[in-house]
């Protein structure tokens, strides 16, 4: 049999079915695969199944028909298909670990290829047209070990950042509610050392911080525009001029994810008032989302912003970072979302709202310390999130050798032994 076959031959496709009703938590309730559960990012939805509902085992192969992300293969769990998805059913030449893998590798190529005017869907035609790479049962189980042991570190790498991230805003609590006394300690509990505290339109705060409109700690803070499109251009020279896509949650600036550029002279002219400089922080004014940021560092250099992006340049009295930081919390999120215009779906942040919000005056010294807390376990988030690219890189590699033939299981599997016991 030759190794490569056509997955039209060798699979059967059954569509999920809409629930006779959602929210049921009655006898009989079921979990509702959607695409954000089978993702982790929500938990379960229980439905009331129809009489004609799909349902899938654990580890049974799912692939979303519809929709934006239509083409994305999951790995299941036990509950009923959605309506937006299909449940892919390998014939018995494949073992379903394995088949899961060669679906995975096919699905940036089905992604690319979906159709529709409206909602997007997958081309069954070109589903059914998909060569894959079929091996023996034996080397298929090897192969599914192989990429299963990847996955598992990848899973378990996740999960350390959720809880370091889960930590840190915990952290960012307590050091923007209690702040670090002079001996370096964070301040007891307002509940354990009421004398130390005050109320505040923000609730209790330490007694030396007091608070100011964010506008009394900084020279400036005004918005971007855009320029006419034919004094705007994609990559190669000019002044970087930024937009949402290019700020991020964690206050990195991701100057790959938009490329626009200008010229020096509508950045120094036409574009003055928005000239982005070394300290100066950016956070979004038109979402949602809303509480996306950047910090404008000195190997950045000067770079420009559009309307939907405002600017904030502190004074002396206040660091860049810890304004970030400031930004960045919930507390500041909650109190500008709370004011914000919601229009049409969008939401809105004016320069007044951003002057006005309210900041604690805390020193130099106490504001540095903050920020060097933060500073470490962002460090150890980042730690964890550049080992996670690097096995998704490795098992992208992995992924493209072991299931295309290119590299046969056997050869590797024994230099991974002899590694392992040299």
């Amino acid at each position: 049999m030759s190794n490569f076959v056509a997955l039209g031959d060798h699979i059967t496709v059954q569509k999920g079915k809409a629930p006779l009703v959602t929210g049921y938590v009655g006898k009989g309730a079921e979990p509702y695969l959607s695409p954000e559960y089978l993702r982790g990012r929500a938990p379960a939805d229980l439905a009331k199944a129809g009489p004609d509902a799909v349902r899938a085992a654990e580890g049974e192969t799912i692939l979303l028909w519809d929709g934006s992300n239509a083409g994305e293969f999951f790995r299941s769990k036990v509950g009923l298909v959605a309506s937006t998805m299909t449940k892919i059913s390998p014939s018995s030449v494949f073992r379903p670990a394995y088949f899961f893998h060669v679906a995975k590798q096919a699905e940036r190529f089905l992604k690319a290829q979906t159709n529709g005017t409206g909602i997007p869907h997958v081309d069954r035609e070109l589903l059914e047209g998909i060569k894959v790479f079929c091996p023996g049962s034996t080397e298929q189980q090897l192969l599914a070990e192989i990429l299963d042991t990847l996955d598992t570190a990848i899973y378990e790498t996740e999960a350390i950042i959720a809880k370091l991230k889960a930590v840190k805003q915990g952290l960012l609590h307590d050091l923007l509610t209690r702040g670090i006394d002079a001996n370096g300690e964070l301040r007891p509990p307002q509940a354990e050392a009421p004398h130390l505290y005050e109320s505040s339109p923000l609730g209790w705060i330490p007694n030396e911080w007091g608070l100011a409109p964010t506008a009394t700690r900084c020279h400036l803070i005004t918005k971007g525009t855009t320029p006419a499109a034919n004094e705007m251009w994609q990559g190669g020279a000019g002044i970087r001029f930024l937009r949402v896509d290019n700020l991020s949650f964690d206050g990195q600036l991701d100057l790959d994810a938009s490329t626009f550029r200008v010229s020096l002279a509508t950045h120094k002219g036409f574009l003055a008032r928005s000239r982005c400089l070394e300290g100066d922080v950016l956070t979004n004014i038109v979402g949602p989302p809303l509480g996306k940021l950047g910090l404008v560092t000195k190997e950045i250099g000067e770079v420009n912003i559009n309307q939907a992006i405002a600017l904030f340049r502190p004074t002396e009295q206040l660091l860049p970072k810890f304004l970030l930081i400031w930004l960045s919390s919930s507390i500041s999120q909650s109190w500008l979302r709370n004011r914000a215009k919601q229009t049409s779906g969008q939401v809105n942040l004016t320069l007044a709202l951003c002057q006005e919000l309210p900041l604690p005056r805390m020193t130099i010294n106490e504001q540095q310390a903050i920020v060097d807390r933060v500073d470490a376990a962002q460090e150890q988030i980042w730690c964890e999130e550049e080992l996670i690219r690097k096995m998704r890189l490795e098992k992208s590699g992995l992924m493209d050798d072991l299931l295309t033939g290119r590299v046969r299981v056997k050869p590797q599997l024994a230099e991974t032994k002899q590694a392992g016991s040299a």
